[in-house]
């Protein structure tokens, strides 16, 4: 039955507040704005492999790096479990923008394409391969190679979930 304001009740119903941004698209945005920060400060240690291409990294830059990813995937307690939970949470409030058609089905099938690829690639090589570098266990060119891979994933990573953050905030 319409509304006043000419909206169908069901739709009404699932508003927050009067906002006519349905729930899940604000979750699923939040998770890919969180998604996207975490990225970023992954990316602030990644970059410093840009500026040695090839062979080993110099021993200060395989540190810092490995220092970091030891401290985000070993020593980070229950940090890396908030990661993993929102994105899971974003994976599933996409998948209810989906099967809810809340928003234009495109936007929704590429957004749960673009942020399932990445969450996958993190948790198929990313993470495995943070902790091996922050174990520090492996040759100099092992760490480095496991550095360059790192940096490549995340760069494909921000990516996607910028094109998702993008998809779910420009107005429908």
């Amino acid at each position: 039955m319409p509304s006043s304001l000419g909206l169908e009740t069901s739709y009404r119903d699932k508003m927050v507040d009067g906002c006519q941004t349905p729930p899940v698209r604000v979750v699923a945005a939040a998770g890919a704005g969180f998604l996207l920060a975490v990225l970023w400060f992954d990316l602030m240690f990644d970059v410093q492999v840009r500026r040695h291409q090839g062979g080993a990294l110099p021993a200060e830059v395989r540190s810092s790096i490995a220092t970091y990813y030891r401290r985000v995937t070993t020593t980070a307690g229950r940090m890396k479990q908030l990661v993993a939970a929102v994105m899971v949470a974003t994976l599933v409030a996409l998948i209810a923008e989906l099967v809810a058609s809340d928003v234009a089905r495109w936007r929704a099938a590429v957004s749960l394409v673009l942020t399932g690829a990445a969450v996958t690639l993190a948790a198929v090589r990313t993470v495995r391969s943070a902790v091996r570098l922050g174990a520090q266990t492996d040759s100099a060119d092992v760490q480095a190679s496991l550095a360059r891979a790192i940096y490549r994933d995340h760069v494909a990573c921000f990516l996607a979930i910028s094109c998702t953050l993008v998809i779910q905030i420009l107005p429908t």
